[in-house]
């Protein structure tokens, strides 16, 4: 789970989950929470894929570099010649015009 709230006006909030799953069912995936200001839902979301993928390789002792990792036109993560797949939760907000505490949260159930 990941929150971020403000009572600042006009601040820009995200909370986001990534995934990283691997194509291997026999293998673990990785979550990862990232919380930010100032990022959009892209942004955010993005880096926690990032994240999650970057954690995944870490795990299973594989290089990784997000640039040479990520296949562009497939839209997925290669980590020596295993793809894995990245989604992400997010959601943003911008801060109370009057000062009222705004909060994001974004959650993953995993259901097995």
């Amino acid at each position: 789970m990941s929150e971020t709230a403000t009572r600042e006006a006009h601040r820009l909030i995200a909370a986001t989950v990534g995934v990283a799953i691997p194509r291997d069912r026999k293998l673990f995936g990785y979550l990862s929470e990232h919380h930010s200001f100032g990022e959009n839902e892209e942004t955010a979301g993005d880096y926690a894929e990032e994240l999650a993928a970057e954690m995944l390789a870490t795990t299973l002792g594989l290089d990784f570099d997000p640039d040479h990792s990520w296949d562009e036109k497939k839209e997925v993560y290669r980590l020596s010649n295993q793809i894995v797949r990245t989604q992400n939760i997010t959601q943003t907000a911008v801060g109370d015009k009057s000062g009222v505490w705004t909060t994001v949260i974004a959650a993953a159930v995993v259901v097995g």
